[in-house]
């Protein structure tokens, strides 16, 4: 009662004119909302956080270009939402603060062969899945052959990731020595520091074709945590976009194409090809 009748105090010019700013505002919010559709940093530019180290999902070259699986993937599918190559921007960090970057809105999407798992969706979320594969133990010593014979052992883990939350779980009685990347994990077992290094099959596979003296050891299947495209919780708009552009890259053919330049002779899920 207090509210109406202080409203019909104000005069007629008055509430006109309140009225009318009311809808310049609501006009105005409703513009920014149609600029802006999927709730980026920058209306126009998608900015993605990934790594610089982790061949052949994302990766750096000579000249400090980003490059790999993911990333050929990820420009392909902003391609379909209206983003083209130059609209998009990418930064290295430690695989450890790219989640939290996402939910503190420092980028608008990590991409770097995450893993889709019910703990890291408490603070992000992702897209639908496009890539799933093994975890591997890679190893100079021959003394390592399963994952029993890694207790007592040194296990390099970059911190994180799938591979030291499982190494927690699963390898009890293992040393496990947390790195900030790949690159350091793997400097560490060559020059022995550590006895093993846990980390992705095509990531070791790689360090193993760069480093002939380490060999893979141990395989494991981690198909129940496919990789998505992770952004910040709530934001719909922008995910249901990005699964729109991953699927219609899947039935074109575009992710077979990009699978067989990347991980050439590896199996190839059936749940990513073409649907005839």
């Amino acid at each position: 009662m207090f509210k109406q009748s202080l409203w019909a105090a104000v005069t007629t010019p008055v509430r006109a004119g309140i009225a009318a700013c009311l809808l310049l505002a609501a006009a105005s919010g409703s513009a920014i909302a149609a600029d802006n559709p999927y709730g980026l940093i920058d209306p126009g530019v998608i900015s993605v956080g990934t790594m610089g180290d982790a061949k052949p999902y994302t990766f750096t070259t000579a000249d400090g270009q980003f490059t790999g699986f993911d990333i050929e993937l990820f420009l392909n599918v902003a391609s379909r939402i209206g983003f083209p190559k130059e609209k998009v921007t990418f930064t290295g960090q430690e695989f450890s603060a790219l989640l939290p970057s996402v939910a503190n809105q420092r980028f608008d999407v990590a991409v770097a062969a995450i893993g889709t798992t019910e703990a890291r969706k408490k603070t992000v979320d992702f897209s639908d899945g496009y890539l799933a594969g093994y975890l591997s133990v890679l190893t100079a010593d021959g003394s390592i052959k399963d994952a029993a014979t890694l207790k007592g052992k040194r296990l390099g883990v970059v911190q994180g990731t799938l591979q030291e939350a499982y190494a927690t779980k699963n390898f009890t009685g293992t040393d496990l020595v947390k790195f900030p990347d790949n690159n350091s994990a793997v400097a560490a077992l060559n020059n022995g520091t550590v006895d093993a290094h846990f980390l992705d099959y095509e990531a070791a596979k790689q360090y193993g074709e760069r480093y002939p003296t380490l060999k893979i050891a141990v395989n494991i299947p981690s198909f129940d945590a496919p990789a998505g495209f992770v952004v910040r919780k709530g934001n719909d708009a922008f995910r249901e976009a990005l699964n729109k552009g991953l699927h219609e890259a899947m039935q074109d053919g575009t992710w077979k194409t990009l699978y067989e330049k990347w991980f050439p002779g590896s199996p190839m899920p059936d749940q990513y090809l073409p649907k005839k």
